[in-house]
């Protein structure tokens, strides 16, 4: 296992994920608790490239870290570092133009975490990678049932996209068809928009997925959509936490392929984001779709950094069996 120098700051050395240290084998990750993973892959999108620079991005986009990391969340009272052990798993070997080929060494990597007892957070990469990935947690899991918490301004429950199957559009389908997860545990929130079509509406109704359209988060307040999702699935052992970074307004992530205007602000999805983390049994992470060519000075990836640290916060207040406090610790 690799560790930066004492006393870098987050612009010098290795850029792994808050400085944390790296573990490029599977026997480095005993002993943590959790596992960074980047999936850099954009061949499935359909509008805008650019998401395989996602996961550098996201690892860059932390102008406070340094060696040792400290991230005293003054929401949440706590600094997760000192209740979990953090490692970067590095980036899934991906094949440029393969997509099967990435898809499969992104669902290694993550059953390697997994399978070590670390909670995966995989930095995307386009939102096709959800079906390795959360298809690679329930895997593990099985036969126990897995709820998804999707944030995003698309179902992502297409059959096909423009003739593919696999595609940034129809993971959720094809975890659902496969047995991967079960449409009564599949939760949504933010979506909006003109895309999917009815009739994929419709075959997720049958499947049994509840959402929030953006209009409900908005009229009815993040805080009590979020309250809904955690009391829907207290019951469950075991949540995978999916955040496609377009469940944001442009106006707080520019840097994504396929932008929906009218969506949540930044505030609301880190504030649902680490009461989720704090309330629900966190079994694996994702954040998809930041596209840094068309960002503006880091906007979209200093959000899904700090989209990441609130997990993190709640998985320590979590695992501390704290509630949220005011105050640091």
């Amino acid at each position: 296992m690799r560790v930066n120098r004492p006393g870098e700051p987050s612009y010098a050395g290795l850029t792994t994920f808050g400085k944390v240290p790296l573990a490029l084998d599977p026997g480095d990750l005993d002993g943590a608790d959790v596992a960074i993973i980047g999936a850099p892959i954009d061949e499935p999108v359909s509008y805008r490239p650019g998401a395989r620079f996602g996961p550098r991005a996201i690892r860059a986009a932390d102008p406070n870290g340094g060696v040792p990391p400290s991230f005293p969340n003054m929401h949440a009272g706590i600094d997760f570092t000192q209740a979990l052990t953090v490692v970067d798993y590095g980036d899934a070997v991906v094949t440029p133009a393969d997509q099967a080929r990435s898809h499969e060494a992104i669902r290694e990597a993550v059953t390697a975490v997994a399978t070590g007892g670390c909670v995966p957070i995989v930095l995307g990469g386009d939102h096709s990678i959800a079906h390795p990935d959360v298809g690679a947690v329930a895997a593990v899991l099985s036969p126990e049932p897995v709820g998804l918490v999707h944030f995003d301004a698309h179902a992502d429950d297409a059959a096909e996209v423009y003739g593919v199957v696999r595609s940034h559009g129809t993971p959720l389908r094809l975890l659902v068809e496969e047995g991967s997860l079960r449409g009564q545990h599949v939760f949504q929130v933010g979506l909006r928009g003109y895309w999917p079509d009815p009739e994929d509406f419709e075959w997720a109704r049958s499947q049994g997925f509840r959402w929030h359209l953006i209009d409900e988060v908005h009229d009815r307040g993040i805080d009590d959509i979020t309250g809904d999702v955690v009391s829907a699935l207290k019951g469950l052992e075991h949540v995978f936490l999916s955040v496609d970074i377009d469940v944001c307004d442009p106006a707080f992530a520019p840097g994504t392929g396929t932008p929906e205007p009218g969506g949540m602000a930044g505030w609301q999805l880190l504030r649902s984001v680490r009461r989720l983390a704090t309330e629900l049994p966190i079994a694996g992470m994702e954040v998809v779709e930041v596209s840094p060519p068309y960002d503006q000075s880091d906007v979209t990836a200093l959000l899904a950094h700090r989209v990441v640290l609130e997990a993190l916060s709640g998985m320590a207040l979590r695992k501390q069996n704290r509630g949220p406090s005011p105050e640091l610790p």
